[in-house]
């Protein structure tokens, strides 16, 4: 999906973790595959993408999960491959990541990076929100329920940041504090209003809010929050 030589600025990164089907993904997210020009896959993410009829433009990792017949095959049908290590420091996922940035990319949505039977997995992707992205890129996770992301304030004293919580009424929005304290949190749309107010990391305070209107959003003055949306139980999420 790259496209001639423009720099890409949307990346898709499919991880070998559980991926929704295209029509789940289309019902909870509308649109989350519009503008994408690159689509990079970690390792046994390559066939999660093609289940998806994409075809991505560069395959990243060490062949735990794809057979090493299948990186020989793709390499010789022209597919860009950054090869790593079996021993090394970073998942496939981080390597994914890492290698959309080094391409400018401003924004990042990553699939199967959640769920699955490895919990450490899912919270060391939760982790790549925070990784240094230039430009302030923008890094999401996404399934077929959730979508995860990470509002960190801005370093200049006065300013702050903000996250569009745009989508259906009824959702689930929780805003937990990553780090340390979460200052000056303020909330528009949802049902339980927080106003300039500072979160604790470890108390739920910022837990299962709910979204009442279509336009939402947060606020943040001080610290690191992630901002977790959950399709509300019940929605009509297609399985297919």
């Amino acid at each position: 999906m790259l496209s001639g030589a423009r720099a890409p600025k949307r990346a898709l990164v499919v991880a070998d973790g559980d991926v929704p089907s295209l029509g789940t993904l289309d019902s909870a997210w509308p649109g989350w595959d519009r503008g994408v020009d690159l689509v990079v896959a970690a390792d046994g993410g390559w066939d999660k993408a093609e289940a998806l009829g994409l075809r991505p433009d560069l395959l990243v990792g060490d062949a735990d999960s794809l057979p090493e017949a299948r990186f020989l095959a793709l390499a010789a049908d022209g597919v860009t491959i950054e090869r790593s290590p079996t021993t090394k420091d970073e998942s496939d996922a981080e390597l994914a990541v890492i290698a959309a940035l080094r391409r400018g990319v401003t924004h990042i949505t990553v699939l199967g990076a959640l769920g699955g039977k490895r919990f450490d997995h899912a919270l060391a992707n939760v982790g790549l929100l925070g990784l240094p992205a230039p430009g302030d890129a923008e890094v999401e996770l996404l399934d077929g329920s959730t979508r995860v992301r990470l509002l960190r304030a801005p370093a200049a004293d006065g300013e702050i940041a903000r996250c569009s919580l745009a989508g259906s009424k009824d959702d689930l929005v929780s805003l937990l504090p990553v780090g340390a304290l979460a200052v000056g949190v303020s909330t528009d749309g949802l049902l339980y209003s927080l106003r300039d107010e500072d979160l604790l990391p470890g108390p739920a305070r910022g837990l299962s809010n709910v979204r009442v209107a279509a336009d939402a959003s947060v606020t943040l003055r001080g610290g690191r929050l992630l901002v977790i949306e959950t399709r509300a139980v019940g929605s009509d999420v297609e399985a297919t």
